[in-house]
Order: C-alpha cells, then structure tokens, then sequence
C-alpha cells in the first residue's frame, strides 16, 4: 500500500502524518553546503492510501525542496506542526516553489472538479446546474474559497487532514475487514438455503473440514518477539539464530537506510509467518484475510514499540523493546480464526440492514413497475382514442 520515501533525514518528524512518503538520506553536514538547485519535478509515485495521495507527496516533496522550510521542519516538534505553526513558514519559502505549489493547488481543484463532473453524469444529472464551489466544500485539505494560489490555510488544512486521516486508518480498516467478513458468511448462508437437504450438509461438512485444514498450521510466533525475528535471521538472512543481534538485525532489515523501520519494512517481517498459515493455492486460505493478519501484526508491534506515535520505529526503540520481558518470553499470538472479527449481535444487525436494503429494492422495482403499467395503460387508451377519432373522421 505505502512503500519507500522520498523526504530527507531533517524531514523525519512529518513523515508521521504521512506514513512512507520515500525518502533520501542526507548526512547533517550537508546542510552547511549550499547545494546547486534543483530541478523541480514531481516525486516518484507512491501511495499513502489517502484520496489526495498525489497532491499530498507532491506538496511535501517541492517544500522540501526548499532550504528554509526544510531547516524549520527540523527543529519543529510534532505537536506543534499538528497545531499548525509550521504552515506559517510557508511565507518565507522561495518564489518558485510557491508558483509551484500554486500551480498544485490548480490543478487539484481541476481534478476534483472533474470528479464531480464524473459523479454528477454517472447519476445521471446532465440538466442540472452543479455548484462546484458548493461542492468543493466537502474536500476539506484545500482552501476552496481560493483555488488559485497555495497559501498557509492550505498547507495548514492538509496537515491537519493528513494527521485525522492516517490515525483513523487502522479503525477505518478494522471496520471494513469486518463488513468483509460479515458479507462472506451471509453469502455463504444464502447458498445454503438454495440447496436441498442432501447438498447442504455436504456443503456444511466441506466448510468445517476447511477450517480445520485452515487452522491446522506450525504454531505462529508472536509478532516483534526474539522467536519471530531469530526465524527471519536464519530463514530469510541465513545468519546463525545463536548469534542473534537486534542491532544488525535492524540495519539488515532497513532497506533504504535512513535509521527506522517504516511500517512497510515492519510488515514484510511478518511474511514467514503468514507462511505457516496461508497458501495462495489452498481452497482455505483466504488472501484477504492474510493481509489483514499482515496489518494485525504490524500495528501490535507499532503499539508496544513505536513509544512516541510517530508511526516510525527507531534503532534506539527498537533497542529498548528487545531487552523487555515480552520480546524474550511473549504471549502467544492468536491468529484471526480465533478472534472472529464480528460479534453475533453485529451479524444479526448486518443481516437486517442487508433485508432492509433488499426489501427497498424490491419496493422501488414494485413502484417502477407499477409506474410503467400505469403508462402502458395510458398509451393504450391514448391509442384507443385515437383510433376513435380516426373512425369518426372517416365517416361520410
């Protein structure tokens, strides 16, 4: 989903509103060198998940850029850049990085302007008026009042929607996994309801012998334990697990370099585990629900680890974690067929929203059809009358 950065070292204490954007390390006495300047073009694709993902990188990507902005990101305190005290620098960045952080700006408002356009004619409201500048309201990372330059309120607006989105993420993503799953076990009731006796209970046997393969795997080390890592230091390093060192360990395993495991270079840890309990080729295994066991792992380990929530874990956090109890001799770690992702009670309300859906399509298609018989039967006695007239007119 998010996968390297493009920011700079002195950079690092934003990259927590925005997960991985890539980045370059650059050692700190470079900054006392006065680098040729840069050819402003956009940053390598990359995805944070947001739905202005694009304008996202590129804004941060051009402000870093800028050695100003860049020097105040360094000595600016998360809480502070959340507060939106940083976006007032943005009046002394340099003349062509506003012209094109303006340019941006344009072009987004374009963008979300076609959208617009896209959803109104997929809805069908060719003949209707649209207010974009109504509309453009709901885009709350953008000043809509102003669409044509980039200024503090802008920069200021998208760091604030940039934080309250990432740190919804994962509650966002619990619920979705959770309609997912809600969805598969009611369709998988529906097919059983079309099925006589027979078929049904043979269709009920093959779904437990499933969960049975399914949950029948090597035991699964807990995630960020000694036991996990020691796996991937012999399987995946091909290093002795006897001379286990979290320090080389770290710098192995931070493949770009710049002093912290992101949230992508924590999750490809897990892979050899999953491994044990998922396979693509297996009618049981579930890919989506491989992922989503990916991400589980990810953000426990985040949660125990990251002490300072910047969605980042450094050497000297990761450090500390492995001299703790729970790193030497951890719980152990339940996979996701036995922590079921919804309650009874949620199934049965899913259900009865799913029934209410259903039961107001089938009286809307109830209402278009009456609504066309009811047409149909005007036409014919349109016809009808109209025959009439024609045979009056007819007679001598």
């Amino acid at each position: 989903m998010w996968r390297g950065r493009v920011l700079v070292h002195c950079g690092l204490v934003i990259l927590s509103l925005w997960l991985c954007i890539q980045a370059v390390p650059i050692a700190v006495d470079n900054t006392k060198v006065n680098p040729p300047e840069e050819k402003l073009e956009p940053p390598p694709s990359t995805d944070t998940g947001l739905h202005y993902d694009r304008y996202l990188r590129e804004v941060i990507d051009f402000l870093e850029k800028d050695k100003h902005f860049r020097e105040k990101l360094h000595n600016t305190k998360m809480e502070d850049i959340k507060q939106g005290k940083l976006a007032k620098e943005l009046d002394f960045v340099s003349h062509h990085v506003r012209t094109r952080l303006d340019e941006l700006k344009r072009q987004e408002v374009n963008r979300l302007r076609m959208l617009i356009k896209a959803k109104q004619d997929v809805q069908g409201g060719h003949d209707i008026t649209v207010d974009h500048k109504a509309l453009l309201k709901q885009f709350e990372y953008l000043n809509h009042v102003n669409p044509h330059t980039f200024e503090v309120e802008d920069l200021d607006r998208l760091i604030k929607s940039a934080t309250s989105d990432l740190e919804n993420f994962d509650k966002d993503r619990h619920e979705e996994f959770k309609r997912y799953e809600m969805a598969k076990e009611h369709d998988r009731r529906e097919h059983l309801k079309s099925l006589d006796e027979e078929h049904r209970k043979k269709e009920e046997d093959h779904y437990e012998d499933m969960k049975k393969k399914h949950a029948d795997h090597p035991k699964i080390n807990h995630p960020g334990s000694q036991d996990q890592l020691k796996e991937v230091w012999k399987d995946s390093d091909g290093l002795d697990p006897n001379e286990f060192d979290p320090k080389t360990f770290f710098k192995l395993h931070d493949t770009n370099g710049d002093g912290y495991f992101d949230e992508q270079e924590l999750e490809a840890l897990f892979t050899k585990e999953l491994e044990k309990i998922y396979d693509p080729h297996q009618e049981e295994d579930d890919m989506i629900e491989m992922e989503e066991e990916r991400l589980r792992m990810r953000e426990h380990v985040m949660n125990e680890v990251d002490t300072n929530k910047d969605r980042l874990i450094s050497l000297k956090e990761f450090l500390i974690a492995t001299n703790k109890k729970e790193f030497l001799e951890p719980d152990s770690w339940e996979t996701l067929e036995q922590n079921q992702a919804y309650t009874n009670e949620e199934m049965m309300e899913f259900e009865k929203h799913l029934a209410r859906e259903q039961s107001d399509l089938n009286q809307k298609g109830h209402d278009l059809q009456k609504q066309r018989d009811e047409l149909e039967r005007q036409q014919a006695q349109l016809n009808a009358q109209k025959l009439e007239l024609q045979q009056i007119q007819a007679l001598p």
